[in-house]
Formats: C-alpha cells, sequence, structure tokens
C-alpha cells in the first residue's frame, strides 16, 4: 500500500531532526549544479546521505553530492541539500519536491534556492549572479496536481509572490558589502535533459525569460504552497544556445559553479541572519 505523502514528509522530517542532535533549522538551503562548495561554510555540520532518510532518492548527477547537511550558518541553525533531484532523471514531482515537504515538517519557513542556469538576456555574462524575481513553468508538469493535502496548503495557492521582495532586497544588501554585483531575471523552468537549441532560446527571449535551467520552479511551487517564504539565486554557468559560438557541456558548468560558488557562498551565508532578522 502506498504511504500518503503527509506521511512521508513526517517520517523524513523526524528523522532529520533527531539525527541533527536537538538542533531547530530555521532555514533550508538547497544547493544546484556545482555549487557543493557552498557546503564548506556550514559550522559543526552533520551528514546525512539522501539514501539513509526514510522515502528520499539519491542524486545521479554529477555535482550533486546527495547529501543533507545540518549545522550553523551565522549562528543561524540551518539544513542545507549538497545536491538535488531532478524530474529529468526519471523520478516523479512527489519525489522531487519531497524535500520541501519535509522542510515545512520540520517548521522551517525560508528556503534559499541556488541553481546553474543558461544566461538569455544579454547583461547576463557567465559567472554572474542572478536574483530570481519571478519564473515561468515550462517543464510540462505541476508539482500540485493530483490530490491536494490541506494540512500542506490550499488547492489553489496564489502564485504571484513566489520569490519574497524583502528576502531580495537583503540580498543586495549583502552583495553591496561584500563587493559582489548581484542582478535580477526571470527565471524559465524547462524539463530537460538536453540542453535549448538557438530556435528555442529565441522563442524564450520573446516570453521573458532572463535565465534557463532545469530545476527549482517545482521546488518553489510546493514553497509556496506550504507558505514558505523563498529567496532564489540562479548562477549563470554558461551563455545559452545561439548567443554563444562556444560547445555547451555539463564539465564547464560545474567549473564555473565551483568559481562563482565561492562569492555565492559568501553571499548566502550572510544573508541567513539578514532573513531570519526580516521574519522576526
Amino acid at each position: 500500500m502506498t504511504i500518503p505523502l503527509y506521511d512521508r514528509a513526517s517520517e523524513a522530517s523526524r528523522y532529520i531532526l533527531a539525527k541533527g542532535k536537538g538542533r531547530t533549522p530555521r532555514i533550508a538551503v538547497v544547493l544546484g549544479s556545482g555549487l557543493g562548495g557552498v557546503a564548506e561554510a556550514v559550522e559543526d555540520g552533520i551528514e546525512i546521505p539522501y539514501g539513509e532518510i526514510p522515502h528520499f532518492v539519491t542524486s545521479t548527477v554529477e555535482g550533486h553530492e546527495g547529501k543533507l547537511i545540518t549545522g550553523s550558518c551565522g549562528g543561524v541553525d540551518v539544513v542545507l541539500m549538497n545536491g538535488r533531484v531532478h524530474f529529468y532523471e526519471g523520478y516523479s514531482m512527489e519525489e522531487v519536491t519531497l524535500p520541501v515537504r519535509v522542510f515545512h515538517m520540520m517548521g522551517i519557513r525560508s528556503l534559499i534556492l541556488t541553481n546553474a542556469a543558461g544566461g538569455v538576456a544579454p547583461h547576463l555574462s557567465t559567472g554572474s549572479l542572478m536574483a530570481i524575481t519571478d519564473h515561468i513553468n515550462l517543464v510540462g508538469e505541476n508539482p500540485l496536481r493530483g490530490p491536494n493535502d490541506e494540512r500542506f496548503g490550499p488547492r489553489f495557492p496564489d502564485m504571484t509572490g513566489v520569490y519574497t521582495p524583502v528576502y531580495i532586497e537583503a540580498a543586495h544588501e549583502v552583495a553591496r558589502e561584500i563587493g559582489v554585483v548581484l542582478l535580477e531575471g526571470v527565471y524559465m523552468g524547462l524539463r530537460g535533459p538536453t540542453y535549448e537549441t538557438p530556435a528555442e532560446i529565441r522563442m524564450m527571449r520573446k516570453l521573458g525569460a532572463d535565465a534557463v535551467g532545469m530545476s527549482t520552479v517545482p521546488e518553489a511551487t510546493v514553497a509556496r504552497h506550504c507558505g514558505i517564504r523563498v529567496l532564489a539565486i540562479s548562477c549563470i554557468t554558461n551563455v545559452a544556445a545561439g548567443l554563444t559560438s562556444a560547445e555547451i557541456n555539463h564539465t564547464e558548468v560545474m567549473t564555473v559553479g565551483k568559481s562563482s560558488g565561492r562569492k555565492l557562498g559568501e553571499l548566502i551565508v550572510r544573508v541567513i541572519p539578514r532573513i531570519v532578522s526580516a521574519d522576526s
């Protein structure tokens, strides 16, 4: 018999909290391709492989470590996903977004999402950081499809403010303090795993996309459904197809992600206490 989603999320949350040795995380962080270096900033971290957590699935993509870390950042208890799972890996939307449900069950009300993305807008060059202000879902699936459990959220959630303006402003404040340029834009979520064709990129520009990627939208949608406030930042690891003569490959994505991950890591560590203050 299939275990209800709410019960799966509840069991996983109890397991993580027990492993965390009394920590009560205030914020969750999800790291994208090549951005695992951010995990180094977690103090007193306890690593839990996804395979040990009830009902979690494991990442099959290079650059995603597949470990959950509980610890502290900037004096704030956090839980961090060092790598995520994707819809294109063959997992269901429930499996992809289960961690966000689990964060909700843990009492977490703030979520920081990061990803590696292709730059579509002219002002986004390789290595740029972009705060997501809105998204376009072209994944071809909605993670809320199917029976709705009101204990998570309403049947028809409002998607007007998925990305929290006060969090974005806090990120800009930190970026200015540490000398990092933080841009803004609209993220388009795609199914993958292929990179986009030049014709598709031309279409996406006309639809209003500034950056494109294969994650984040399902997680942000479920976070909104659960009442979790979101800050999402894209690391532009490549210029999108047709905008450069260079070939796009995953190795390059990870290389740029690692180099840009250092400044993104510092930004995240410093913005976490600001987010906590904003919610106080």
